[in-house]
């Protein structure tokens, strides 16, 4: 279970520190980033599932429904990157992390919505503190924060999905990029035709290596949560999930100095008090493992 609770850790580490890696590449328009990160992604996985000798999964995606499933969740992958490297690099990092801090609420509605699980009271009351949230946000603002709202649906929806896939994080990830892999690539090659290829025009080294090491920074904290989770409770990783939107949120605030006015710590406040019941409620009614007679 340690090394399980490390896995895991490190992978929310990785997602916490996104910000870091596409600020550095501000420069580069989201768009462009998005389809670099879909090609290099793919190039990455196919070598580390060439290593693995992992294809058996290629067999189960032609049914069509399995198909289908995956070409919904690639849209949905695609959506909630591309608005995450838009908000980052346009000065809504905090906001950005307001989306996973709302997720795993959005998650339960998704269930009780669509896969109609029953809610217990305190989820529910969890659900009622977190949209008062939002609402003092959106009071107070003017607007409703609609970055955040955007990347808990889309990467919500892409969860509800990928719950009953056919196939496991790393083959999911892999198929997702094949899928998306035809419209970055040609859009790579409509921009190479017309010089606005960033990749090719850019002066610097640093921004063309950062880019092909989208491969890895996307692929290897999945494989990182992948391991980690198979080996500990669902209740350490709901736990474990915080971390990630935790650090975006400090560097949003400390790094990138965001503003930060006390109304809109209100609004945080709701939302990591609605959290904080989720958690304990989760944790209060997890199953309890069965004593081994003597």
């Amino acid at each position: 279970m340690n090394t399980g609770t490390l896995s895991a850790a490190l992978a929310f580490l990785c997602w916490g520190l996104f910000p870091l890696y596409f600020h550095a590449i501000g420069d580069v328009p989201p768009l462009q980033i998005l389809a670099h990160r879909m090609v290099w992604s793919l190039l990455f996985l196919v070598i580390v599932l060439a290593v693995r000798r992992q294809w058996a999964w290629l067999n189960i995606v032609r049914k069509p429904r399995v198909f289908a499933s995956f070409v919904a969740s690639a849209i949905l992958l695609s959506l909630n990157w591309l608005i995450y490297i838009w908000a980052v690099n346009n000065g809504h990092v905090i906001e950005a992390s307001l989306g996973y801090f709302i997720t795993p609420l959005v998650n339960i509605m998704f269930g009780s919505v669509l896969l109609k699980e029953r809610l217990r009271r305190a989820q529910w009351m969890a659900i009622g503190v977190a949209a008062l949230g939002v609402a003092w946000l959106t009071w107070q603002a003017g607007n409703v924060p609609w970055i955040a709202l955007a990347l808990a649906v889309t990467f919500g929806g892409y969860g509800l999905l990928r719950k009953t896939a056919a196939l496991g994080a790393l083959e999911g990830l892999a198929f997702e990029t094949m899928i998306l892999f035809p419209l970055a690539a040609a859009y790579v090659a409509w921009l190479t035709a017309h010089g606005q290829n960033a990749f090719i025009n850019t002066g610097s080294t640093t921004t063309r290596l950062l880019l092909v090491a989208a491969g890895p920074i996307t692929a290897i904290p999945l494989l990182l949560f992948a391991a980690g989770a198979r080996k500990i409770p669902l209740s350490v990783v709901g736990l474990l999930q915080y971390l990630a939107p935790t650090l975006q949120f400090l560097l949003g605030v400390w790094l990138f100095h965001e503003a930060f006015t006390p109304d809109r710590l209100v609004g945080f406040v709701l939302i990591w008090l609605a959290l904080a019941l989720y958690a304990a409620e989760g944790l209060l009614n997890r199953p309890q493992p069965i004593a081994k007679q003597a």
